[in-house]
């Protein structure tokens, strides 16, 4: 396990822009500590050339995916390997012959290790770091996926957006009508575990629908609101509602990666304070909001866009009296026009872009 979390490090040494992961968050990520494990089964592989390192790979099962949908798809992740076409080839093989012999007829990613944790494989964006919880990749591992016969399932879209935007006259409108019907609070810190399921159930009802979803789970998503409350001020969680009841949220947090990426993964000895002033004092220069939702019963209505608008904009006050001048809105599916006009229209560039690719396995 120590070899299979480290083995980017020789990857990546020669690429400025890759930012090293905390080894212990690493390791708490594919423990049995991590909820996604109660619905999932996976296993995981390392290339080796002689003793050294050369590739590594992961394989899951999702069931609460299976439960939901009717294909018998299993996910492929956690690749990391040299530039040589062989290693891929048997990389991916070793992956596909796992879920084959698990009873899946497709195979997916990459997800690290969910849909609802990192996932896609960068394809466009290499000349800026990756933000927090997105993920980074060598330009030659696109070519060697698709070499073993995997097509692209869906694109992923990462926004950049400038928090001092000028608001436009569409926007101003909906907030305006929006703001008869609903008000907007940020979070309540002395009700966590309400807050944080009132947030769970509004993303999952919103999502529900979307390409490849699975919901959070009660476990995964306190898992999340441990993370929530050493990084984020109220105020960077916002939640509308409309006669008392939630209607729509959004979360921002501070680009932890700007503040890690001297750490070399490391948070001992010293680490963890250089840590805790760069959060606390020096406060990151970037955010990212990975979480959004508006309930599907304002889907399709004039009150939908209203509500987006109003807890972006809110959540935008908030990242400007942090003095944040750089916010990623990620990931969007490419083929999800409502998020993206809506995005668009107040600034939002696309920056980065990753692939979801597939396979159809043979049983």
């Amino acid at each position: 396990m120590t070899e299979f979390i480290r083995l980017p490090w020789s990857i990546y040494q020669q690429d400025p822009m890759w930012v090293p992961p905390l080894i212990l968050e690493r390791q708490q990520h594919l423990s049995k500590k991590n909820p996604f494990f109660e619905h999932a089964r996976w296993q995981a592989w390392l290339a080796m050339d002689g003793d050294r390192p050369v590739g590594r790979i992961s394989a899951q099962i999702d069931q609460m995916y299976l439960d939901r949908h009717p294909e018998k798809c299993g996910y492929f992740g956690m690749l990391e390997a040299i530039d040589d076409p062989a290693i891929f080839a048997i990389l991916m093989e070793t992956a596909e012959k796992w879920l084959v012999k698990q009873g899946m007829s497709e195979i997916r990613g990459p997800f690290n290790l969910s849909i609802n944790e990192e996932c896609g494989l960068l394809v466009e964006g290499f000349d800026t770091p990756p933000s927090v919880m997105m993920g980074h990749a060598r330009p030659y591992y696109a070519a060697h996926i698709e070499s073993q016969g995997y097509t692209q399932a869906k694109q992923l879209l990462a926004y950049l957006i400038h928090p001092e935007f000028k608001i436009p006259a569409l926007m101003t409108r909906l907030v305006r009508i929006a703001n008869k019907a609903a008000t907007v609070r940020p979070l309540r810190r002395k009700k966590i575990k309400e807050e944080l399921e009132i947030m769970r159930d509004i993303f999952n009802d919103a999502w529900s629908e979307n390409w490849g979803f699975v919901p959070f789970t009660a476990a995964e998503f306190q898992e999340i609101g441990r993370n929530l409350l050493m990084l984020v001020g109220d105020d960077f969680v916002q939640i509308a509602e409309i006669d008392g009841e939630p209607a729509a949220m959004i979360v921002a947090l501070p680009n932890v990666n700007e503040a890690i990426k001297d750490l070399d993964g490391k948070l001992f000895p010293g680490g963890w304070l250089k840590l805790l002033w760069r959060l606390k004092v020096k406060y990151p220069g970037s955010a990212r909001i990975p979480l959004m939702g508006v309930r599907k019963c304002y889907h399709h209505t004039g009150l939908g866009p209203g509500l987006a608008f109003l807890v972006v904009d809110a959540v935008r006050n908030a990242v400007l009296k942090r003095g944040i001048t750089e916010v990623e809105m990620s990931w969007i599916l490419e083929d999800n026009a409502g998020m993206r006009n809506i995005i668009e229209s107040v600034g939002g560039v696309v920056y980065k872009r990753y692939n979801i690719y597939q396979k159809e396995l043979c049983l």
